[in-house]
């Protein structure tokens, strides 16, 4: 069965391809980036085509390949800060790019399922305790609007010309090879031997920490059963909140540091105080987290150590 991934060269897409190839799936990727030979058949494609989701390029991967049966939509913006800094790149990337996709479909394989990874940025910061998928949607960022108006568009095609798409709005999604956010800048300046760690906001933050290993378990789980409605929106998250002071703690423990953390208490804009998923959706596929937050920080400081540098 082929299935194509948009965005596949990017932090999750990787992963996903390579689960969804173990899988017994034909993937071929599309996005942003070059990719060797070589690594490309080490996480899973059999094809990589370099260059924007648009018609042309999907043409050409259908003439290529014949066309989808599901393709996993994870192209699109990946920063809340970038998307500050760049809005209109960060809405071309997300927005425009999911509009191309979906009008392709609708022309030329209007049977296909479309799989979307959105954001739990959607949901803003008035939300104390788990968020269930009907909560109100008030996004803070340029990021979370652009994912926003990312799932109108597929939810309008879904209404109007009946194409299948399925929205997850991942959450604090880490792992190993993830070079930004948190992680990456606490084991950098571990690496560099600061002797004491201020970091911004409180530490109280509470967070949905889940391991790329599982969410590309999730999505492909996902994309498994016939979908009998046209739209759906399901949270990719845990229903487990751990505050950044603990991931923090945590973090030089297995790096097997001493040095003190403290925190600004400066809160970075756009940033939520609590984002926490209610996984009522997942519980009813069902799916289970495998990877618990101590094992994957173990993982991530492992690897981070490891890498060439």
């Amino acid at each position: 069965m082929t299935v194509w991934v948009t965005g596949a060269n990017g932090f999750i897409g990787r992963y996903l391809a390579r689960e969804l190839a173990d899988a017994g799936y034909a993937v071929h990727g599309i996005g942003h980036g070059a990719l060797e030979n070589l690594e490309k058949q080490r996480v899973g494609m059999q094809t990589w085509l370099t260059g924007e989701v648009d018609a042309a390029n999907l043409n050409a991967l259908a003439a290529g390949h014949g066309l989808p049966s599901k393709v996993f939509h994870l192209a699109g913006g990946s920063s809340v800060g970038l998307s500050i800094a760049q809005p209109f790149e960060d809405f071309s990337r997300t927005v425009a790019s999911t509009a191309r996709l979906l009008e392709w479909l609708r022309g030329s394989a209007p049977e296909c399922r479309v799989i979307v990874a959105s954001s739990a940025a959607v949901y803003g910061a008035d939300h104390g305790g788990p968020i269930s998928e009907d909560a109100v949607l008030a996004p803070m960022s340029p990021y979370g609007q652009h994912k926003l108006m990312m799932e109108q568009l597929c939810k309008s095609y879904a209404v109007s010309f009946g194409l299948r798409s399925t929205v997850a709005r991942l959450f604090s999604v880490y792992g190993p090879h993830l070079r930004k956010q948190l992680l990456w800048d606490i084991c950098c300046r571990l690496q560099q031997g600061e002797r004491t760690l201020v970091l911004g906001g409180t530490g109280d933050e509470i967070r949905d920490w889940t391991d790329v290993r599982d969410v590309v378990r999730l999505l492909t789980k996902i994309g498994e059963p016939p979908q009998q409605e046209t739209f759906r929106v399901i949270n990719g998250g845990s229903g487990r909140g751990t505050r950044v002071a603990d991931i923090a703690s945590m973090l030089v423990k297995n790096w097997g540091s001493q040095i003190a953390v403290r925190y600004s208490g400066v809160v970075r804009a756009g940033d939520p105080f609590s984002l926490l998923a209610d996984d009522a959706g997942l519980r009813y596929l069902p799916f289970d987290w495998r990877i618990p937050i101590d094992r994957g920080l173990v993982d991530y400081v492992s690897w981070f150590k490891g890498q060439v540098r």
